[in-house]
């Protein structure tokens, strides 16, 4: 099954996209030699913050040294899992296969860690995680308050408006949350604007969030795993850098920036979600208010490094072929 999903688009039919590709990597760099540049790459990087093409490459390939030794360290543990429940069978032992990899990561994940969701989920109810979770970490780093508005209209009777407040107690943005998933709603997770901010206008900015949580039945709470609410503070993060924008023209408003800057604002504040003192704030459980117990803290602390070598890897090789794709000459053979 692995094979034929990496082999769907080479299979030399209409849906073959081999040559497709290889055209589009040379008109990019007819494009980029035509602007001056060496290459596309060079063309692409020029207003970023990685500026070269080179930069980049260092980037990538300090962190493959790292990156492998864990990726190496966790097909270890996978291969003894492998061999242990091999051991005595008739048809002997196997080495560890790329297709094997989610099966048997799970299997080590749930004996290391024995992370168990609905241990957890009483602890993360969403409305707590973002008042006393997004919204108190906003307050405690920036001074920023909110107000919930029941006045403004909406697009769908789930969403939320907050007027968010400067320290100074001045109106600085509204901010809009439609959480909950819906049959004619796109998949994953995002921040966007209905209106930028704009120094020429004086405009103040719209910003919302959108995810996709489950919605719980009417008089149930709604309960999250710990990645929703790291994803709920990482579109937090865009969500504030559109609304502190301060800039006169609305070209560079907001999220409208370099490439390779523009996550940084949200990861940065996912980091957040983690934090002891932002934690220990927002994780009460739904029903009694109590803590999350230190047992649970420690497994989910342990479980979000697990499988960080796969990962990084993943995204290493996915990001060093496109770079070596876009760094050819416009009149070098396809490689």
């Amino acid at each position: 099954m692995i094979a034929a999903s990496q082999s769907r688009a080479e299979k030399g039919d209409a849906n073959d996209t081999r040559q497709t590709i290889q055209r589009l990597a040379q008109l990019r760099a007819q494009k980029a030699k035509l602007l001056g540049f060496d290459s596309y790459a060079a063309y692409s990087l020029g207003d970023q913050m990685a500026k070269t093409p080179a930069a980049a490459l260092k980037l990538l390939t300090d962190t493959v040294p790292a990156a492998t030794a864990k990726a190496r360290s966790e097909v270890a543990e996978m291969q003894k899992v492998i061999d242990a429940q091999q051991a005595g069978s008739k048809t002997g032992g196997f080495k560890l296969a790329a297709s094997d990899w989610d099966f048997y990561a799970e299997q080590v994940c749930k004996a290391k860690y024995d992370l168990d969701e609905s241990q957890i989920k009483p602890y993360f109810e969403l409305d707590n995680v973002l008042k006393n979770g997004v919204f108190y970490a906003a307050i405690e780093l920036y001074g920023i308050t909110f107000k919930e508005r029941t006045d403004i209209p909406t697009y769908n009777p789930d969403m939320k408006v907050y007027e968010v407040f400067d320290q100074d107690g001045t109106s600085m943005a509204l901010f809009y949350t439609d959480y909950y998933k819906r049959d004619s709603k796109s998949g994953g997770a995002w921040m966007d604007v209905f209106v930028g901010q704009d120094g020429l206008t004086g405009a103040k900015p719209l910003v919302y969030n959108v995810c996709n949580f489950t919605k719980p039945a009417p008089g149930q709470p709604a309960l999250l795993s710990f990645d929703d609410v790291t994803t709920m503070f990482h579109e937090f993060g865009h969500a504030l850098h559109g609304m502190f924008s301060k800039v006169k023209y609305p070209s560079i408003a907001g999220t409208s920036t370099s490439r390779d800057f523009v996550e940084f604002p949200s990861q940065f504040n996912e980091h957040w979600a983690s934090d002891p003192k932002v934690f220990a704030h927002y994780a009460k459980h739904y029903q009694t208010g109590a803590a999350m117990p230190a047992e649970l803290v420690e497994k989910i602390k342990k479980a979000r490094t697990f499988n960080q070598g796969y990962a990084t890897t993943e995204y290493l090789s996915a990001a060093l072929l496109d770079l070596a794709w876009h760094t050819q000459q416009a009149d070098a053979s396809p490689r």
